[in-house]
């Protein structure tokens, strides 16, 4: 049923992965899946922040960023699942719906955390997601 999962993670963050990556995984097992992780390392903007930060910094992020997930994909996912490993840049919903349709996903996997009154029901990244996405999204509370 579930071709290609897509999984959204903060490597910075256990609560992103902790409860949803364990579904993830059952899934893609369950159906044969391809399992495309997707961790978003924020922009830093041309504003006032960005100059803040030396020139290449934002290169240098992804770099890394693309290690950690290689390296947080082989101590969490088994090597029998297939797994395409991706560093997106920009806004984090956005980065992820955008991510979904070029992979073509056919469901979304990702958590969201107990919310605030600030963002009640759902946290702020994964509502958009639930909002703005034309594939199914399964969402995990943490």
């Amino acid at each position: 049923m579930y071709k290609d999962i897509l999984f959204a993670v903060d490597l910075e963050d256990e609560n992103s992965w902790k409860k949803a990556l364990p579904t993830a995984l059952e899934y893609a097992k369950a159906f044969g899946s391809n399992l495309h992780m997707v961790t978003v390392v924020p922009a830093m903007g041309p504003g006032i922040v960005g100059a803040y930060f030396p020139e290449g910094y934002e290169e240098k992020m992804m770099e890394r960023a693309l290690e950690h997930l290689h390296a947080f994909t082989k101590e969490h996912v088994p090597a029998d699942i297939h797994v395409q490993h991706i560093v997106a840049h920009g806004s984090i919903y956005q980065e992820i719906l955008r991510v979904s349709g070029e992979v073509a996903c056919d469901l979304i996997v990702m958590a969201a955390h107990r919310p605030e009154l600030s963002d009640y029901l759902l946290g702020p990244n994964a509502a958009r997601v639930v909002r703005h996405s034309e594939k199914s999204v399964l969402i995990v509370r943490g």
